[in-house]
């Protein structure tokens, strides 16, 4: 018997922003749309979609999580490749977005999203 990836799940601080930010990474995601009775569960919570503390991105491949975490607690690691078509391109944009470079390799950038989770470019 095996299992099924589900989702991908970051750890972070602020889940709203981080989830925006990937889903700009990755070509064919969004952050899942809230519905009335989303928002109306929120609301009763006194939350917001901006201050949701669990935000799903969906896409063609695995769903991504964004859930957060208490301050103090020792945040999960998480890695993505992405495979891009014009790498320099790219690294660009994410830092653009509030990503930043780590370091270049042959065949890859590694860098870094706004809470410091790595993730390569890969061509």
């Amino acid at each position: 018997m095996s299992g099924k990836l589900k989702e991908i799940v970051f750890d972070c601080s602020r889940a709203a922003p981080l989830a925006r930010f990937w889903a700009a990474v990755i070509e064919g995601y969004a952050v899942r749309a809230y519905d009335d009775e989303e928002i109306a569960r929120l609301a009763a919570l006194g939350l917001t979609p901006e201050t949701d503390p669990v935000v799903m991105v969906d896409g063609p491949g695995p769903t991504l999580c964004f859930h957060e975490i208490e301050r103090g607690r020792v945040q999960g690691r998480i890695h993505l490749d992405v495979k891009v078509a014009d790498r320099p391109a790219e690294r660009t944009r994410l830092i653009g977005l509030g990503g930043a470079v780590l370091r270049e390799a042959d065949g890859y950038t590694v860098m870094v999203d706004p809470e410091g989770n790595h993730f390569c470019l890969v061509d």
